[in-house]
């Protein structure tokens, strides 16, 4: 079955599920009414499915490659980058100022979700240009802005970010790339750079490094660090690219999945660099970036196991098998049923995680509401975190579904695995985000998590009245989060790491709760059958989740080294 983009569950989630409303009625927002939101949404799902979506196979068959120093990439990608830029989706959420449409990022988010699941390699190349875009607009001068944004916006240059080194992953603090200051303000940047998506291409006429290194009189560590803009091609004084700057791609990495998108160690040796934001303040200006892109990234997670669920369901359809009543196929079997309802419910959630960090972003920029700013900072590392772990999950679970065939190339399935895989590690291992979580997130003593869980518990002691059975569970599983949450900001940081991942997971699950209770007091038959799946059979993960946390680190910490290589 061909990829069809999730409309209807956007325009449902958005409408009925995370409160789309609040963001349309403020000032900032006011032209994202339902018929801008409907065509945004038709008209980016018919480019998903008809162009995007037909060169995700060619992207995994014909990897990118690099021959004499240039990058040719997988067949069809040239087009469908343009089509990309043609639509003005690049600069969805990006000023008017400079050529954006100045939409929602809720927008932006469904957006990406539809191009992931149609063609997640070549996605990634806007999703970089998009953080890129909001890093320049944020923290670079008038001058960079003027002449990088609006060619960022329109697809004629795109960008990348360049933070890890070999000896410097996540310990950004670490690098050891250098800049040198020039006679002309701009500055000499040399050093090695490794895993840069989209490093470069043969579709755009410029591709625009953001960088990190470290100036003459920078200090050691993360308050050492600043950010420069280094473009392959250095602009002349009309704002055309002209002469080759001194940097190079020197290979491309073979990887597990993401074939059509090249990933590049890269060499920077004195190459002319622009200074972005202030000096030594480069990993607060980068981290705008990364964390535009970390909720990018949970939505690729996302959009890719919405494309493996479909593939699974499709083949589950149409595969007879046994002696299943009904139309005799496999999605007859009870397993089989538990799968696919299992899949159904976590793209649901991890989606409305991901929708309602979006809203809290929006509300924040709109209205400069602190409150609105610490929700959208606490739901980012989970929205990050799930969504890409429930894309690992959802895409393993789709190749079950397939049997023997699933482990088979030919299906397709295999694919989407290969492919989602590396979404828990980049932008921020989901450890990492997990101990942001327990850590900088509970920074206000907790609360910004108890203001969630409030909301949370007053919806469902309302929906007691017509859903008791699904509003009880939700409200409990809430009050032993509350509980656990109350315990671990009296912890110490040991405590609190060693069961950070399983505090954001359960987190996430109860946030699953209230959103599928949400949805069946606001839906059909449906949502509610769904939502009773989800409350009873998988919510209950939480609690197990939740003992975990509550041991604390000492048992942990006690495994010594020698015990684990015993």
């Amino acid at each position: 079955m061909p990829y069809r983009s999730p409309i209807t569950d956007f325009r449902f989630i958005m409408d009925h599920v995370v409160g789309f409303d609040q963001v349309a009625a403020t000032e900032r927002f006011v032209d994202a009414t339902p018929d801008m939101c409907d065509a945004i949404l038709t008209e980016a799902a018919k480019l998903s499915d008809e162009v995007l979506a037909p060169l995700q196979k060619s992207g995994d068959q014909h990897p990118a490659v690099l021959e004499n120093g240039v990058v040719r990439t997988s067949p069809g990608f040239g087009d469908g980058f343009k089509a990309i830029a043609e639509g003005g989706w690049i600069g969805i959420s990006a000023s008017p100022k400079n050529g954006g449409m100045g939409l929602p990022l809720t927008l932006a988010t469904t957006v990406n979700d539809m191009m992931a699941g149609a063609c997640l390699s070549l996605q990634l190349n806007p999703l970089m240009c998009q953080g890129q875009i909001e890093a320049l607009e944020h923290h670079a001068s008038d001058a960079i802005k003027d002449l990088y944004l609006p060619k960022l916006i329109s697809g004629e240059w795109a960008g990348t970010m360049n933070l890890t080194e070999p000896q410097a992953g996540s310990d950004v603090g670490a690098l050891r790339s250098k800049a040198e200051p020039n006679d002309d303000g701009s500055y000499a940047i040399s050093g090695q750079k490794i895993y840069i998506s989209w490093a470069d291409n043969d579709f755009t006429e410029n591709v625009c490094h953001l960088v990190l290194a470290r100036l003459p009189d920078g200090v050691a560590g993360t308050k050492g660090i600043s950010l420069f803009m280094v473009p392959k091609l250095i602009p002349d004084a009309d704002g055309n690219p002209g002469e080759r700057n001194d940097l190079r791609v020197v290979s491309l990495e073979h990887k597990m999945g993401l074939h059509g998108s090249p990933t590049a160690v890269m060499e920077y040796a004195g190459a002319k660099g622009w200074l972005v934001g202030e000096k030594h303040a480069g990993l607060a200006a980068m981290f705008t970036m990364m964390n535009n892109a970390r909720l990018g990234v949970a939505t690729q997670g996302i959009g890719v196991a919405e494309a493996a669920y479909q593939h699974a369901l499709a083949y589950a359809m149409d595969r007879k098998q046994g002696k299943a009543g009904g139309t005799g196929t496999i999605a007859e079997h009870a397993d089989v049923r538990r799968m696919l309802a299992s899949m159904k419910a976590d793209i649901f959630t991890a989606r409305a995680i991901s929708l309602a960090n979006a809203v809290a972003i929006d509300m924040s920029n709109a209205t400069g509401d602190a409150g609105w700013k610490a929700r959208a900072a606490l739901l980012t590392p989970i929205s990050k975190a799930f969504g890409t772990d429930i894309g690992v999950e959802i895409t393993s679970t789709g190749i079950q579904t397939h049997g023997g065939m699933g482990f088979i190339e030919e299906t397709g399935a295999a694919q989407y695995a290969r492919d989602v895989r590396v979404t828990t590690i980049y932008e921020g291992t989901n450890g990492i985000q997990a101990m942001d979580l327990v850590a900088r997130k509970m920074m206000d003593g907790g609360d910004a998590a108890f203001a969630l869980l409030d909301e949370i518990e007053a919806a469902a002691e309302a929906a007691k009245a017509a859903m008791p059975d699904l509003a009880e569970p939700v409200w409990q599983a809430a009050e032993t989060l509350r509980e656990t949450t109350e315990w671990l900001v009296t912890q110490d940081m040991t405590d609190r790491l060693a069961g950070a991942v399983p505090y954001l997971r359960a987190f996430a699950r109860v946030l699953g709760g209230h959103y599928h209770l949400t949805a069946a007091l606001q839906g059909d038959g449906t949502r509610k059958r769904l939502a009773t799946f989800y409350i009873k059979r998988i919510l209950p993960e939480h609690a197990g989740l939740l003992t975990h946390v509550r041991e604390g680190g000492d048992d942990l910490m006690a495994i010594t080294l020698d015990d684990l290589v015993a």
